[in-house]
């Protein structure tokens, strides 16, 4: 990782932290002693030579709180949440599909309510099966992911928990953490708010994008998804037609783009503060979506 800018470096002077051990790296919970980017003055995203902070962070964490340990391990509760939310979502796709067909606007105001919220929340149980928090075993939570892609027509399961335990691993590693934007991504939307809005509105492409980029062979596990994907959509468009399968599109275009359920996706680990890029959300939303918002917490 690069250096921070010379005026970021200047910027720094009036934001230095008020407890010294914030500038230790020697200290457990040190964060960082970067200045974010200001997009009116800097080129590039802030950038420091640091390792990432959670695993010390989690040590001693873990060593003032032991107890926390208790708290590790799975909840059967997800996987039948993932069957309800994919058989809810199929139901809806074959109301639009074959009961309601003659509403556009119905079925546009249902995509996004409806749709786009339990295809965000399906973006939770997939993140949770590719923990293990979702089964008692790798494998279950495996077939637990795959369920939980029956409701999103293409296959993002397998290569989610690939790539996701990969942004755990390099968090912030330019080239090595599929979080981060791409250089092209960066240089299309620097400085202008237009095109960041159609960048969050096409933010569900730019994750294939990225995942292509990083010019990869398919896993087992990912042949097996594409396999599965084929085989739901064969089912929803046979079952539901194809007006259904459209509904499944259209919810996974709202719900993984400007949909409440998908603000986590820049509240994660955009900076907001100088020198910390992990960050938390505690309000009302996180009771729908399964504390998805407590995201300092599950990186430490």
């Amino acid at each position: 990782m690069a250096s921070p800018t010379a005026n970021q470096r200047e910027r720094y002077k009036d934001h230095l932290p008020s407890d010294p051990k914030a500038l230790d790296k020697r200290f457990p919970l040190y964060l960082g002693d970067w200045i974010k980017s200001n997009p009116s003055k800097d080129d590039d995203i802030a950038m420091e030579n640091a390792d990432e902070p959670h695993m010390k962070r989690k040590l001693a964490i873990l060593k003032k709180h032991p107890e926390i340990e208790q708290l590790y391990g799975h909840d059967s509760r997800t996987s039948l949440i993932t069957i309800a939310a994919a058989a809810t979502q199929v139901y809806v796709a074959y109301l639009f599909g074959k009961v309601w067909t003659e509403t556009f606007w119905g079925f546009i105001v249902g995509s996004y309510l409806v749709g786009g919220s339990i295809t965000a929340l399906y973006g939770v149980l997939i993140h949770e099966a590719t923990h293990n928090h979702a089964a008692p075993t790798v494998v279950l939570n495996k077939i637990v992911g795959l369920i939980a892609n029956i409701g999103i027509p293409v296959p993002i399961y397998a290569s989610f928990r690939r790539y996701h335990l990969e942004h755990h691993t390099y968090q912030g590693v330019v080239g090595m953490d599929p979080d981060l934007p791409l250089e092209w991504e960066k240089k299309l939307i620097r400085g202008n708010a237009m095109l960041k809005l159609l960048w969050l509105f096409i933010y569900p492409v730019m994750y294939v994008v990225r995942g292509a980029a990083m010019k990869k062979k398919p896993s087992t596990w990912e042949i097996y998804n594409i396999i599965f994907t084929v085989c739901s959509d064969a089912f929803v468009v046979k079952f539901c037609g194809w007006r259904g399968l459209l509904y499944l599109f259209a919810s996974l275009w709202f719900g993984y783009g400007l949909h409440p359920g998908a603000a986590h996706f820049i509240q994660e680990h955009y900076t907001f503060d100088d020198g910390q890029e992990t960050y938390s959300y505690y309000g009302i939303l996180n009771k729908p979506f399964m504390n998805i918002g407590l995201h300092m917490e599950h990186h430490d």
